[in-house]
């Protein structure tokens, strides 16, 4: 008994030693990758060097635990150097979560340095931009940049270095650019909005999925581009398309048989959670959790109209966005179904005792609805960037937008999402943090409701 546990341990030990680091051999003639970004950082597993191997005239080849940077001036690009002509002789300096120096490195002729580092740790990288050429300086206040160590990935650092510019945009041109840009936003979150009004409207169920069908518009966008190789004009139309199909498929297997079912509101509620952590699982297993752009349209140069500069892609994002949102309201006033809709809002009891077909209404208003939000996708999709979590992140937003316009209106709906548009895009004009510019709209939201508790739109009803 007593052999076998020695075996035992002897054999754990062998294991061990197998899986330890030390036991890995690094190859050290790999050539280093290119990096995406002005200044990025990696950490690599191979051998360490000294910071003064960096400054020589060898290319510089990351070894060992640490962080590697490659430093280019994205504002002299070429043939030959596309994403910018490397920096050489910059030094940079690694500093630890403490801020105890742990090491420097100088850019090669590649704009390579690397700095090695021993343990996992929040790292800072700073620049000193003394040592930057003539002619060239870093384009704002930040030359750190805070790193997050971790095993075998590569972290990436930007540092806005380019030609020394003589004047900068005045707050009136910024001012401009807030509202153009907070105009587009809510132009987009107004077609969700208007999905969203429609689906309350009709069934009064608070959608709590109705974020993964942004989503859904989006993902379809992307693999109609991507995989099936549409132009992204066609692939937006394609998804439009399958985003109405699945509007269909979810109501006549979902909620149709929960509202014959006699299920309350509530409930159903209840059900949209759950049915949204299901999408939202979906789209994670299929499509991944990186972030990933279409085919064309991802860089556009801004053209000068005069008091404002617009790419080409933006302008396009507006003016589809404003047609679709003017034919649903068109539709909305003048067509029989859109009339249909608007009885069913206001007491779906008369428009069944007047004939009516209340559950093809409904089942209309998840089409529309459900395309809406596609095309919300979609458009998302040109203006940004494609991530399984780009509808839930902007589904708190949309039902601000629809709260504070009025519950129900679509007038109200279009109104709210644009306020909220532009207090989103303008709020770090006025100092709020990038990072939580959303609270500014939010917060004018709880203070329009202390005032008017209906929406800006929404009708006064009386209870009791």
């Amino acid at each position: 008994m007593v052999h076998r546990r020695w075996w035992a341990l002897l054999l754990a030990g062998v294991i061990l030693l197998l899986l330890s680091p030390a036991a890995a051999h690094a190859d050290e003639t790999a050539e280093p990758t290119d990096s995406p970004s002005s200044g990025s950082a990696t950490q690599s597993p191979s051998e360490s060097v000294s910071p003064t191997d960096t400054a020589s005239d060898d290319p510089v080849v990351p070894s060992g635990p640490g962080i590697g940077i490659t430093l280019v001036n994205s504002s002299d690009k070429s043939d030959e150097h596309p994403k910018g002509a490397p920096m050489e002789g910059v030094t940079l300096t690694v500093l630890d979560s403490s801020g105890n120096e742990v090491g420097e490195g100088v850019t090669d002729a590649e704009g390579m340095a690397f700095v090695p580092v021993e343990e996992l740790d929040t790292y800072t990288v700073r620049l000193d931009e003394d040592t930057l050429p003539d002619g060239i300086n870093l384009n704002g206040s930040n030359e750190s940049q805070p790193i997050q160590m971790r095993l075998l990935t590569t972290t990436f650092v930007d540092f806005p270095i380019g030609a020394t510019k003589g004047e900068t945009a005045s707050f009136g041109d910024k001012f401009v650019a807030s509202m153009l840009s907070g105009i587009k936003f809510g132009l987009i979150v107004a077609l969700a909005a208007l999905g969203l009004s429609l689906i309350f409207g009709t069934t009064g169920l608070t959608n709590f999925a109705h974020g993964e069908l942004i989503t859904l518009g989006g993902l379809f966008t992307y693999f109609a581009n991507r995989e099936l190789g549409l132009s992204v004009l066609l692939a937006g139309l394609v998804a439009v398309a399958l985003s109405a199909g699945f509007g269909w498929t979810q109501d006549r297997a979902l909620w149709r048989p929960l509202r014959r079912r006699g299920t309350g509101l509530i409930a159903m509620m209840i059900v949209s959670i759950g049915f949204g952590l299901f999408l939202r699982s979906v789209y994670q297993y299929f499509f991944g959790s990186s972030t990933r752009s279409l085919s064309e349209y991802t860089n556009q140069e801004r053209r000068d109209y005069g008091l404002f500069k617009l790419a080409d892609k933006e302008v396009a994002i507006m003016l589809i966005a404003l047609v679709a949102i003017a034919l649903v309201c068109v539709a909305m006033a003048k067509t029989r179904m859109g009339k249909a809709m608007r009885a069913v809002s206001d007491n779906p009891a008369l428009a069944a005792s007047s004939g009516m077909r209340v559950d093809g209404v409904i089942r209309m208003a998840w089409i529309l609805g459900t395309a809406l939000s596609g095309l919300a996708g979609a458009l998302l999709a040109v203006n940004s960037q494609v991530n399984f979590l780009m509808g839930f992140k902007l589904l708190l937003l949309v039902f601000a937008a629809v709260t504070l316009g009025g519950l129900g209106t679509i007038w109200g709906a279009l109104f709210g999402s644009m306020v909220i548009g532009i207090m989103v895009e303008a709020g770090p004009l006025f100092g709020v943090p990038s990072s939580i510019k959303e609270v500014g709209a939010l917060v004018v939201l709880i203070l329009i409701l202390l005032i008017r508790p209906q929406g800006i739109l929404g009708r006064r009803e009386r209870i009791g």
